[in-house]
């Protein structure tokens, strides 16, 4: 037993590692729920920890707990916070409801180093112990539901930063080619003209209205319920308590945090991180369907419509030599998947609580942060290995323009709908142009033509021909 120490909880003894940072009720956390090897994400275990760190900062402030302890507490979470002891925090995703298991696991490994750093021992628990002090005025019903705003706000920043890269990218793109004039597509068929730099710098615009709504979501997070302790009454905690707390969590993560007007709804419900959520599932649909076009517009590179070219990042066979896939763009569609499927599991971990509590809270944790995180990496990959090298092929984007059997909308107003689809159907049927058709019909001729046909002023308000 040398590499093991005893601790006792109310259920009895157990043995816990001797090296562990962590205690009893980890342990038996770990050992009831080895369901997956998932580990709690780092932006949730800072979440946590920096609430620690508050708790402590406010009870030495009103001098409710002895400074020597709010101090030992306060370095033990500097150092977790600067990147020690993460191998500490052991309980997997998948565990008892509330997070408990997870809040445990926090207040004893803080307990543990703040006792060494006291000159105690791991295991002992004085001066310091996990509940009567980390825990102080808190329980796991109000410390993980900040935590999950806490963690969903801190992710939120870097993909919001990597989301106007992108939408800058586009934007450029949008420039750059808005002098190619090529067939627009609707059903998947031929539709009227439209600039290739009209639908990139479309892309930019709808990354951007994304990332507004994000910030619009991320506001309802900002009200905070901490301080209401086992059912949003607050029994066990000061007055100031709320007040402290939101002020030194402002401090420490500069975020634009509130005291929560009413902490009894802020426990009873996940509305607003469902809320979150969801912006977050539009944002991974709009992104996906960009995805989409670009393997769409990059398709062939002799058999599809190959209208750009995607920057070239691997070999897209093991059989067939020379062969290039759309890769970062497939990427970004299995990312998509995945923030959609974990917007479904926070809707229904969401809508699942009961009375006073949420105990899905350790699963809605997860998969919010984790969404936020695999898409701020999947949107900075997308940016600098696909968007930014995107090149196009004007030829090509002519060509198919040429032959488009849409063109004769513009003839519309002249010779009537009707009229207008005989020619598309004859156009199509001796596979000749509109221009060619309509010239050899003497429908149109000379100026007046080229001002009907003027593909590029199709491409802006206004009626054909007419000034």
């Amino acid at each position: 037993m040398a590499d093991f120490r005893v601790e006792k909880d109310p259920l009895g003894e157990l043995a816990v590692p001797a090296a562990a940072l962590y205690g009893v009720q980890t342990e038996r956390a770990r050992q009831n729920f080895p369901i997956s090897g998932l580990r709690p994400l780092a932006a949730f275990v800072d979440a946590v920890i920096r609430i620690k760190r508050a708790a402590a900062l406010t009870h030495r402030e009103t001098g409710r707990l002895e400074a020597k302890l709010a101090d030992a507490i306060v370095r033990a979470a500097d150092e977790v916070l600067g990147g020690q002891h993460r191998d500490q925090f052991v309980v997997d995703v998948y565990q008892a409801g509330a997070g408990t298991s997870h809040n445990m696991n926090c207040n004893e490994v803080l307990a543990n180093r703040a006792n060494e750093l006291l000159g105690g021992k791991r295991g002992e628990y004085q001066p310091v112990h996990p509940n009567d002090h980390v825990n102080m005025a808190q329980s796991t019903n109000d410390v993980i539901p900040t935590a999950i705003r806490l963690a969903a706000l801190a992710a939120a920043a870097p993909l919001a930063e990597a989301l106007d890269g992108l939408a800058t990218a586009f934007e450029a793109k949008g420039r750059e080619f808005d002098g190619i004039v090529k067939s627009g597509r609707t059903h998947l068929q031929d539709a009227t003209p439209i600039r290739l730099g009209q639908e990139f710098a479309a892309y930019g615009h709808t990354i951007r209205r994304n990332r507004a709504r994000l910030e619009r979501a991320a506001e309802d997070l900002q009200d905070l319920g901490i301080g209401g302790t086992a059912v949003g009454t607050g029994l066990n905690a000061e007055r100031r308590y709320p007040e402290l707390m939101v002020k030194h969590l402002k401090a420490a993560t500069g975020l634009d945090l509130r005291v929560g007007a009413d902490p009894v709804q802020l426990m009873q419900s996940m509305g607003d991180v469902a809320a979150f959520s969801g912006a977050v599932r539009a944002l991974a649909v709009d992104l996906n369907k960009i995805a989409n076009d670009l393997r769409l517009l990059a398709s062939g590179p002799r058999t599809g419509l190959a209208e750009i070219a995607l920057p070239a990042v691997q070999p897209g066979s093991s059989i067939m030599p020379g062969k290039v896939n759309p890769s970062i763009a497939e990427m970004v569609n299995q990312v998509c998947y995945q923030v959609m499927g974990n917007d479904q599991t926070v809707a229904l971990a969401a809508e699942a609580g009961q009375l006073e509590l949420n105990v899905m809270m350790p699963v809605i944790a997860h998969n919010l942060v984790f969404a936020l995180e695999i898409l701020n990496t999947a949107v900075r990959v997308l940016t600098g290995r696909c968007v930014v090298g995107i090149t196009a092929d004007a030829a090509m984007c002519a060509q198919w323009l040429e032959r488009s059997p849409a063109l004769v909308t513009a003839l519309a107003p002249k010779v009537g709908y009707a009229e207008a689809a005989k020619l598309a159907k004859e156009s199509l049927a001796r596979n000749l142009t509109v221009r060619q058709l309509v010239e050899e019909k003497g429908i149109l001729k000379g100026r007046e033509l080229d001002e009907v046909l003027d593909y590029r002023a199709m491409t802006e308000i206004g009626v054909p021909g007419k000034k």
